[in-house]
């Protein structure tokens, strides 16, 4: 099985969120591939992958300008994504409480709206906390593959 994350970020952080789950998550699957967000449309989600969707938020509750292109295709060029498979890693900041972690909730309606089946729930790691996102989304996606997204790809494939 195929992990792809797709990053959407503006200070680099959420990719290296991507890069821990990449280094900590190598023993679960086959292979985990981080495609940047920039210039991308819906095609990407034509692999036969489970996605993983990793984004921060920007300005009043944004998706990042590398995402831009990606989130406004999936309205533009609207298609059935009933074969897509994802979860969510939103990074926000609860000082913002308004619009905290919209851009992975955005992302999240705009899939489920197009028929993608979202496993689990959206994981949102708070800036103003004081924690490294990376080693808590690292430990989330261990165990979100492990009780939630492996099993389910396995019923798929059995």
């Amino acid at each position: 099985m195929k992990l792809k994350i797709l990053v959407g970020t503006m200070t680099s952080t959420a990719d290296y969120v991507a890069q821990a789950i990449q280094m900590d998550c190598a023993d679960l699957v086959d292979e985990i591939d981080i495609t940047m967000m920039d210039g991308r449309d819906s095609s990407v989600f034509d692999e036969d992958a489970l996605y993983l969707i990793c984004t921060s938020t920007y300005g009043s509750g944004d998706v990042p300008d590398n995402a831009r292109a990606l989130y406004e295709s999936l309205d533009a060029q609207p298609r059935f994504l009933g074969h897509v498979r994802y979860g969510v890693i939103a990074l926000g900041d609860r000082t913002y409480a308004q619009t905290f972690c919209f851009g992975g909730k955005k992302f999240d309606e705009r899939l489920q709206g197009l028929g993608a089946q979202r496993i689990g729930e959206l994981w949102c790691h708070d800036a103003s906390a004081g924690t490294m996102p990376e080693e808590l989304g690292a430990a989330w996606c261990r165990e979100w593959l492990e009780k939630e997204a492996i099993p389910v790809m396995q019923k798929q494939t059995a």
